[in-house]
């Protein structure tokens, strides 16, 4: 019998949420089996799951193939009647101990007695908080304090995929981070499909910065505190309170802009005008004077005339950006926006390279500026770490992976920093 195989695409979440079947299926004693944990977000992304679906059965003839994932969830008859799949798990039921000990007390029960094992995403209404050790290193880590989305941006499946928000008990959320501390983890990550929309749905209706505050305050060995992607317009007064005042959470933000006209906004059905994102990262640099911005961005939205687009070019400067994720819109069947008049493919091309081309310089002149300063770097592998803003530096000579140095910047690459 062979280890079981596991294979992640798309977000942190999903990575996350394979750490947590590790555990699961470990526990269940199941071997020879090759679990793929599919992404949803794009049509592209769900060709790619079926494309290593197949190149995964090729290398492993014998085993049970089980796939999950958003991709799963949406779509399960699709990957139910390829050949190569045994069984499709959703998203709900992946989480689960008694579907993984199922299929291992039951050998006819993958592929056999059942093979579509997904329920209604919809009707689910918590989030379980699984308590992991971690991603496999010792810098950072990466913990879930809410899953799924309440609004239905007309370019995005994944609700349909991971469900209405809910978010995990704070308590809950501590626990798990005094753990990857006492392991050894210098920083943590939070991460959830829509972090911003975080204790909506508990008792007395936290916020997320109540959340943030919460964690700084009862896990005072916690070295590094990081946020993933948030909406800006929902970023709530603790939270912004929480990154001008406490040092400990590190002055990154991605930010889901997608756009910077106001009509594509309002056909996105996006929550924000441009103005309201121009005016978060001002108030925030001023608040926090070393923050970095990274930001989601998309190109050729249906539409989108050459006037629109350059007001998302302009975003790049006037919000300050720095990391970009550029994705060239890509229609995804079951979304509104699949059904408007679409835009050249060659023309949505042509603005992503421009939009990644812009994207290169705020990077070039972000080094630029790093040059001669201090930074404490997280070291991820023995050579690179990254700053407090997310930058990775590069060594001359071995690190201990999972430390944190204190680094002096004396040059530059096209895309890193350089330690002395």
């Amino acid at each position: 019998m062979t280890t079981p195989k596991f294979m992640t695409q798309g977000c942190r979440l999903n990575a996350y949420e394979t750490e947590a079947m590790k555990e699961l299926i470990n526990d269940s004693g199941l071997e020879n089996i090759v679990v793929v944990n599919t992404c949803a977000v794009t049509a592209e992304a769900v060709r790619k799951s079926k494309q290593e679906i197949r190149k995964l059965r090729r290398e492993n003839p014998n085993a049970q193939m089980i796939v999950t994932g958003c991709a799963a969830q949406i779509e399960p008859k699709t990957f139910s009647t390829m050949s190569e799949v045994d069984l499709v798990v959703g998203n709900t039921e992946k989480m689960k101990p008694d579907t993984w000990n199922n299929i291992s007390k039951n050998p006819d029960f993958v592929g056999k007695t059942e093979k579509v094992l997904v329920d209604d995403i919809m009707s689910v209404k918590d989030t379980a908080g699984h308590l992991i050790d971690g991603f496999g290193t010792r810098s950072r880590a990466y913990v879930q304090v809410q899953n799924g989305c309440d609004h239905r941006c007309t370019f995005c499946i994944i609700p349909y995929g991971r469900g209405n928000s809910r978010s995990v008990p704070a308590g809950v959320v501590v626990d798990q981070i005094k753990r990857l501390v006492d392991k050894g983890y210098n920083e943590v990550v939070l991460t959830g499909v829509d972090i911003t929309s975080w204790g909506a749905d508990l008792p007395m209706m936290p916020k997320l910065g109540d959340l943030v505050q919460r964690i700084l305050k009862l896990v005072p060995s916690l070295p590094r505190l990081r946020i993933s992607s948030i909406d800006s317009v929902e970023a709530d007064s603790a939270l912004i309170d929480a990154v001008a005042s406490e040092m400990r959470l590190m002055p990154h933000l991605h930010l889901s802009l997608q756009a910077g006209d106001d009509m594509i906004l309002k056909r996105m059905k996006r929550r924000h005008l441009r103005d309201d994102a121009v005016d978060f990262c001002s108030k925030m640099r001023v608040a926090r004077p070393d923050i970095i911005y990274g930001a989601d961005i998309i190109a050729g939205f249906p539409t989108e005339t050459e006037e629109m687009f350059e007001n998302s070019l302009k975003l790049i400067e006037d919000c300050g950006l720095t990391w970009l994720h550029i994705f060239p819109f890509s229609p995804r069947e079951g979304t509104p926006a699949a059904r408007m008049p679409q835009l050249d493919r060659s023309i949505v091309k042509e603005r992503a390279g421009r939009l990644r081309s812009y994207g290169e310089l705020a990077v070039k002149d972000h080094l630029a500026k790093q040059v001669g300063s201090t930074h404490n770097v997280l070291i991820e592998n023995l050579r690179m770490g990254r700053t407090e803003g997310f930058t990775e530096v590069l060594f001359n000579s071995d690190q201990i992976k999972g430390s944190i140095v204190e680094s002096k910047i004396i040059g530059k690459t096209q895309t890193q920093l350089i330690s002395s």
